[in-house]
């Protein structure tokens, strides 16, 4: 327990700690405005001296309104951790997985095009570090331009691919994918070529002198000696998958989907429902990760690199 779960939560607990520490600031201008409604008295006395002051100004100037009512706004500008936990319960478990209220049913639009996506990417990593290794000519000019593309923001590409793709009618599903598997691609690509590159110098002269070619070394040594990088790799991917189908959901102005969610909260000024969106988004993420990694103990143990 104390070398194992009990750092974890006390890592845990501070975090909360520090989260409800920062909702008085956040929320003190609207708490401020809350008690004077409620004719509590409230210092400053004017609503333009609140404008004019931080956050903090004024919770230090009425500490107990500012503590009393940060954690119960309905449109907190920082949402209590309660708050968020509630609104994902209420989402969930208590509405139907058919309703267009439950996150289960927005996160399973989003899903579709990240596995694909998720596809797609990782094919073309591994074909791509393949090429890599075997190439010098795609190792100078093809590596580069991976690395290039990259430096390019996210945000700025997804709506040119949205309306490229729409202009020749190409909707729905597919340039969600392809957001989703340019960003899962670089990180499979560079894993592999350093897996594929692990086998000692010593490894490769004995496939030599077995009279081994360029494709018995590469089923028979190099990917099985990736598996562990690739593996790396794919948990890395699968989270910037889920991240491109996020995005790629914005610019089309959806109503289905965590980026649906996303901008209808941000829309109506609901940043619980936004707070909640985005701790949605972490737990998908984070149960594909998982899956990933139980196919990763699967396969190296019954390859015998892993207990």
């Amino acid at each position: 327990m104390a070398h194992g779960t009990l750092p974890v939560l006390v890592v845990i607990a501070a975090l909360l700690a520090l989260w409800y520490a920062a909702c008085i600031p956040m929320n003190a201008q609207q708490s401020a405005l809350e008690a004077e409604r409620a004719g509590i008295a409230v210092s400053p006395p004017t609503a333009a001296e609140r404008r004019d002051m931080a956050g903090l100004a004024i919770a230090l100037a009425n500490p107990g309104p500012a503590t009393a009512r940060a954690f119960a706004q309905e449109r907190p500008r920082l949402p209590a951790p309660h708050q968020v936990v509630t609104e994902l319960w209420n989402t969930t478990v208590g509405q139907e997985i058919t309703s267009r209220r439950s996150l289960v049913f927005h996160a399973g639009i989003t899903l579709g095009p990240t596995l694909l996506g998720f596809v797609i990417g990782s094919l073309a990593g591994i074909l791509l570090a393949i090429g890599i290794v075997h190439s010098r000519v795609m190792d100078v000019s093809v590596m580069p331009w991976a690395i290039a593309s990259q430096t390019i923001p996210i945000l700025a590409i997804a709506p040119m691919i949205i309306v490229v793709l729409n202009s020749i009618g190409i909707q729905g599903l597919i340039p969600k994918a392809i957001i989703s598997a340019y960003l899962s691609f670089f990180p499979v690509t560079v894993g592999m070529v350093k897996g594929l590159r692990a086998p000692s110098t010593a490894d490769l002269d004995l496939m030599r002198t077995w009279n081994a070619g360029a494709g018995r070394t590469l089923v028979s040594l190099r990917l099985p000696t990736s598996l562990p990088y690739l593996f790396a790799s794919l948990k890395i991917a699968v989270a910037a998958a889920l991240v491109g189908a996020i995005i790629g959901e914005l610019p089309t102005g959806a109503v289905r989907g965590l980026g649906a969610r996303l901008l209808a909260g941000s829309y109506y000024g609901q940043t619980v429902q936004i707070w909640s969106a985005l701790f949605g988004a972490a737990i998908v993420a984070a149960l594909l990760v998982m899956l990933i990694a139980g196919i990763e103990r699967l396969t190296l143990r019954r390859m015998g690199l892993a207990r």
